[in-house]
């Protein structure tokens, strides 16, 4: 039989606007390292890869669970001890109006699940700028094009409100709220929820309140939940276990659907119809969600503390860095300086891991403001690690911007 040419499977064209520069930069690292180089890798929120442990409890009841045969499919909606739990947490989180909770393979299964359930071919969602690509990569999935609106950087990157309102438009459906906020570390004041919580009000949105990091404040402050401060408004309440628990590989997360019940029935309808079609989350993973939730927080004062160090160490160095200044993060480990330089900071990030062996992630991955420039830093290495990156930052800017 003649050989024929197989054509070219060529990948949907949707895929051109997805981006995660977080880990498309571990290509370029992965090289520096076969080169025989040792890079210092500030690009991954992954607090296992340092000195941050899983709390014991936790641990114990997963592997409890497992032991004890809890190996196949769970309910898709997710366990009921987990189900309870999730809602005792939002109880503590003042969130009075909850409709539906249900557990998920990670926060970001919930946002994909969330969206879906919700956008229509035409429809719109503002989300942040600059914004975690996991929400500009779903949207381009669901082609659904992307509608930023802006983080004041002169108001330590909490939302422009004048922004955010002449964005919103008849197509309009929800708006997205990362707060404690990745990329930049920045945390809503009460003032900002209530005036954004007007602004949907007034238009009738749905407001995705992504608070994945709410337990990891850095200046003594508690945490506000967004559907706390709006209890008549439909919101839907991300959280897990990968940040405030220190269990990233574990894939639990969960949703809290907040609001009027006539307002969110059909939408919830939506969200278990899709819950139902992946089966469900991890199964024994889920039986740590109580033991997380209920269990001892011991853990959560420790991280604070080196948080903390680090946060103070990372800002004084890079507001010392020549063309760098950085606004003070309060809360996750993420601070999002910005520099002053004549080219974009994609080579600036590119460089800096070619010649010093450093890995930051370029403002420009995360659909940062036009016309600036900025880079990620996660600052959950030890701080002799910072100490050293830090220091050759300073001489690769030394060196090439003179």
């Amino acid at each position: 039989m003649p050989l024929t040419q197989i054509r070219e499977i060529a990948a949907a064209r949707r895929l051109d606007n997805v981006r995660y520069a977080i880990r498309d930069l571990a290509v370029v690292a992965d090289r520096v390292t076969q080169q025989g180089h040792q890079v210092l890798c500030l690009n991954v929120g992954d607090p296992n890869i340092f000195d941050f442990k899983t709390p014991a409890h936790v641990i114990e009841a997963a592997y409890k669970a497992m032991r004890d045969g809890k190996n196949g499919y769970a309910p898709s909606p997710g366990i009921p001890e987990a189900l309870e739990a999730i809602r005792g947490e939002a109880a503590r989180k003042g969130i009075s109006s909850v409709e539906d909770v249900f557990v998920t393979a990670g926060a970001s299964e919930g946002v994909d699940i969330c969206l879906t359930a919700l956008l229509n071919p035409g429809d719109e969602i503002l989300t942040p700028c600059p914004d975690y690509p996991l929400y500009s990569a779903v949207l381009a999935k669901l082609g659904v094009p992307l509608h930023t609106y802006l983080l004041n950087e002169d108001d330590a990157w909490q939302p422009d409100l004048v922004d955010l309102g002449q964005k919103i438009t008849s197509r309009t459906r929800a708006i997205v709220l990362i707060n404690p906020n990745n990329p930049t570390g920045a945390v809503c004041s009460r003032k900002m929820l209530e005036r954004i919580a007007e602004l949907a009000r007034r238009h009738n949105l749905l407001i995705f309140a992504d608070e994945i990091y709410d337990k990891l404040m850095l200046d003594g402050d508690s945490h506000i939940a967004m559907a706390s401060v709006a209890p008549d408004l439909p919101v839907v309440t991300f959280g897990g276990l990968s940040k405030n628990y220190l269990a990233p590989g574990w894939r639990i997360g969960w949703g809290i659907v907040s609001g009027d019940r006539s307002a969110v029935k059909p939408y919830v309808e939506g969200i278990h119809r899709l819950l139902r079609a992946r089966l469900s989350a991890n199964h024994p993973e889920q039986y740590a969600i109580r033991a997380a939730l209920e269990g001892p927080q011991d853990h959560l004062a420790e991280v604070g503390q080196k948080l903390r160090r680090r946060r103070d160490l990372t800002i004084k160095a890079c507001n010392s860095i020549p063309h760098t200044s950085c606004v003070s993060p309060r809360g996750a480990f993420y601070a999002f300086p910005r520099i002053d330089i004549p080219e974009g900071d994609d080579v600036f990030v590119k460089e800096l891991l070619l010649q010093k062996h450093v890995l930051v992630v370029h403002g420009s991955g995360f659909g940062q403001k036009p016309g600036t420039q900025h880079f990620r830093i996660v600052f959950l290495p030890e701080e002799a690690t910072l100490e050293r990156a830090y220091g050759s930052i300073h001489e690769f800017m030394r060196e090439r911007y003179p």
